[in-house]
């Protein structure tokens, strides 16, 4: 009769527990070194990543002026509004719009208006940005498909477009620096 010791079985066990522990954990990084390229292509590219937010300098707009920016593909409109249409702006009675917003929850400074230039009816680009276009009765932008009129806060007053024109997400980083997205 061959001689055992008593833990031999015990300590066989332990190494094949041991054993199958480092297959699986082998297995598990193996499977992850093989998956990550993978997944790791379906992050954006530089490119798209360039998009995704653009800095615009306010200090060469005037009072009165607006410009247009492009983010992602979209117009942003950029106003620089005087002391008239920030009042005309805030006197609206919120209660009698469509899309009822007031003024000053669309702005972070007053003189500053930032909105995506896409009509939130059919997505036309409503006129107002130039110095000679129409801007309606309410001195915002007009939408010369449809007729949506726009206030001088991108509220829409008239016509049927049922939201105001949206306030993309923005931050000023100096007193003359805005960066969208």
């Amino acid at each position: 009769m061959a001689a055992t010791r008593p833990d031999a079985a015990g300590e066989e066990g332990t190494r094949r527990d041991f054993l199958y522990l480092l297959t699986g954990a082998t297995a598990a990084v193996g499977a992850a070194a093989l998956i990550w390229p993978l997944i790791d292509s379906m992050n954006p590219s530089a490119d798209v990543l360039a998009l995704g937010s653009i800095e615009v300098d306010l200090s060469s707009i005037d009072e009165g002026m607006r410009v247009t920016a492009k983010w992602r593909g979209k117009p942003v409109f950029i106003d620089h509004r005087t002391a008239k249409e920030i009042e005309a702006a805030r006197a609206v009675d919120v209660a009698t719009l469509r899309d009822p917003q007031a003024d000053a929850d669309r702005v972070q400074k007053p003189e500053w208006l930032v909105v995506i230039g896409i009509c939130t009816h059919l997505g036309c680009v409503p006129l107002g940005q130039g110095s000679g276009d129409p801007r309606g009765q309410y001195g915002g932008w007009f939408c010369p498909c449809h007729g949506s009129v726009y206030d001088t806060s991108g509220r829409i007053r008239q016509g049927p477009a049922p939201l105001n024109l949206v306030v993309p997400p923005y931050q000023f980083t100096s007193d003359d620096v805005i960066q969208v997205g």
